[in-house]
C-alpha cells in the first residue's frame, strides 16, 4: 500500500452524468471488476461502484484513470488514524 502524499500529488475527481469518472492522483488500481473499482489514490482508498463498469484509460505514470458505465457511488475508506500502536491507545 502506498504511503498518502496529499502534499506532493493532487487528486481530483471528475464525474459526468453517472456516466464517466476521471481521477487523478491515483498511485494503483486494487481490484475491478463490472460492478466495482477499488483505487488507491493520493487521498485514501476510493471505490466506484455502478455497474458495466470498464476502464476507458488508465496512466498510472500520470495518475489518471477514466472509468465508464452506470455509476452509482464514490465511497472513499475511512482513514486510520497514524501514530497510535497498541501502546499509543493505551496512553
Amino acid at each position: 500500500m502506498h504511503e498518502y502524499r496529499p502534499d506532493e500529488t493532487p487528486h481530483s475527481v471528475k464525474l459526468e452524468g453517472r456516466q464517466r469518472c476521471t481521477i487523478s492522483g491515483v498511485l494503483e488500481v486494487i481490484s475491478f471488476d463490472e460492478d466495482e473499482l477499488v483505487m488507491e489514490t493520493a487521498r485514501g482508498t476510493l471505490t466506484i461502484g455502478g455497474s458495466g463498469l470498464h476502464v476507458e484509460r488508465l496512466s498510472l505514470d500520470v495518475g489518471e484513470l477514466t472509468v465508464e458505465g452506470q455509476i452509482d457511488a464514490l465511497v472513499y475508506a475511512e482513514e486510520k488514524p497514524r501514530g497510535k500502536g497498541l501502546w499509543g491507545r493505551f496512553f
